[in-house]
């Protein structure tokens, strides 16, 4: 295994135990615990190509401002067909019930021919419209690569326990 492989994969491994650490967290404190799981989609809009774009994403609130997860989202048909896959750690801060804003870091693995992955930075936000535990979100994120900047847009249907 190569240094380059061997550092990939220890980013990798450390993106997701921190993505793991609110699920260690629950049993500390399953009384103040708020879960958030969610599906998404929408289109992510890259080097003059637009794509459509699913995932799933959870959060676990810390308190009502603050709260961390994990965002895995699939574009099968983007770079030229050849499919992109992003995973990713988030921080999230909720200024109030509706809005919430988010900083992570993860990875953006390209598929194909010429299968490569790359360091994915991401801002985030959305409003919640809340219906009881359910909710609908519309989000906008900007993602960069590599230098390179992505937007996507879309719709998050959530459920909170």
């Amino acid at each position: 295994m190569t240094y380059t492989n061997r550092k990939r994969r220890l980013r990798s491994s450390l993106i997701f135990s921190l993505a793991a650490l609110p699920l260690l967290t629950f049993s500390v404190s399953a009384q103040t615990a708020r879960h958030v799981l969610g599906v998404f989609a929408g289109a992510t809009h890259f080097d003059s190509e637009t794509n459509s774009t699913f995932g799933i994403e959870y959060e676990y609130r810390i308190n009502p401002q603050w709260g961390m997860g994990a965002v895995y989202e699939r574009t099968p048909d983007a770079h030229h067909h050849d499919g992109v896959t992003v995973a990713l750690a988030s921080a999230f801060y909720h200024p109030d019930q509706h809005w919430r804003f988010g900083v992570g870091v993860g990875e953006e693995r390209v598929g194909g021919g010429h299968p490569h992955s790359e360091t994915l930075y991401r801002i985030s936000g959305n409003y919640d419209f809340h219906f009881d535990q359910f909710g609908v979100a519309p989000t906008l994120a900007v993602d960069v690569i590599d230098g390179d900047t992505a937007y996507v847009a879309g719709i998050a249907f959530t459920y909170a326990f």
